[in-house]
């Protein structure tokens, strides 16, 4: 489990992923459709925002899946008096050795937990956005290396709005994908209570199932899975049909097309598959776009919500029905 540099087929990767997503649920009850596009956004090398009312398992969940993936796991309960410092590290002065020394912040780790990213003002999210998307950090001009894996699992509550600062459009688009919970159901509910009493204690444990080392192998077999052309030019079409509905003032950007691409990568690979086919595609749309699609405000007033206009475009937009082979793999061994 080890081997840096051992190659895995996506055939031996759905069957880890599997495996992951049955130990997290052995915590996280009844959950796994959300489950499946969380672990899809970690698969494809991104970023997840879990946007849902308190005490629904958001942060249950960024641990149960740091726990099974073998990662090094860091929580940042985000404050409005939190400073970027406090999330990138600061030089401190060290009296021993006479000069400064660089303390690194919680940054510096595999899978991030930023709890309440709307808690805190836009100067500290801001340092959450070159880490996010260079995988570096920059203090004091010096420029440092985050170790991969690193992943953000970013929490927000969507109905309290006093004392929060509304990520900003730049930042949202950095996230792969935003999912909900939602309320359990009821035998969902007793069956947390019933294992919360058979386990006798608060704290739920899950052996890792891999490894950081194979994750990272895991999500570059993600590299082999095909994609036909004409799913391809659908996900182009359904990325530009959320620019020309009619509720919309700013629609997805081209980094929707590409979160798309991945994450149905992802989810061709969870169902056994080393290719994409149009469900998968579908599957992944509402958590891809929703959040990358800006309505026009009026459209506020009359309560549509981005989720709508994206179930709006998979509707309208024709899905293909082609079994060719794709344009880019010609010449691949194989093809």
């Amino acid at each position: 489990m080890n081997d840096v540099n051992r190659a895995i087929s996506p055939a031996e990767v759905g069957h880890l992923a599997r495996a992951v997503l049955d130990a997290v649920g052995s915590v996280v009850v009844g959950k796994r459709e959300t489950l499946e596009l969380v672990l899809s956004g970690i698969l494809a090398g991104g970023h997840v925002l879990l946007e849902d009312l308190p005490g629904l398992g958001k942060t249950l969940t960024a641990r149960c899946f740091a726990q099974a993936l073998g990662l090094d796991f860091r929580r940042l309960q985000f404050t409005p008096d939190l400073l970027p410092a406090d999330v990138t590290g600061s030089f401190l002065y060290d009296q021993s050795s006479g000069d400064f020394s660089f303390r690194a912040g919680p940054v510096f780790t595999n899978l991030l937990l930023a709890d309440e990213i709307n808690r805190t003002p836009p100067k500290t999210q801001s340092a959450l956005l070159e880490a996010m998307q260079e995988k570096q950090v920059s203090v004091e001009g010096v420029t440092y290396r985050l170790d991969e894996p690193f992943h953000v699992l970013a929490t927000a509550n969507p109905v309290e709005y006093e004392g929060t600062y509304p990520l900003p459009e730049a930042q949202l688009d950095r996230f792969l994908l935003r999912v909900s919970f939602g309320y359990p159901e009821p035998d969902e509910e007793w069956d947390v209570l019933r294992r919360r009493m058979s386990r006798r204690r608060e704290e739920a444990e899950i052996k890792a199932v891999v490894d950081a080392p194979t994750l990272r192998a895991m999500q570059a077999a993600l590299e082999d899975v095909v994609v036909e052309d004409s799913v391809g030019r659908y996900i182009v079409a359904l990325t530009g049909a959320t620019r020309e509905h009619p509720s919309v003032l700013v629609g997805a950007s081209p980094r929707g097309s590409l979160a798309l691409l991945l994450l149905a990568r992802a989810r061709a690979v969870l169902a056994g598959r080393d290719y994409v086919v149009p469900e998968d595609v579908k599957e992944v749309a509402v958590p891809a776009l929703a959040h990358r699609v800006t309505l026009r405000p009026e459209m506020w007033l009359r309560r549509v919500d981005p989720s709508f206009v994206v179930a709006e475009v998979l509707a309208q937009t024709p899905a293909p029905a082609s079994g060719a082979l794709p344009s880019y793999a010609a010449g691949r061994p194989g093809h």
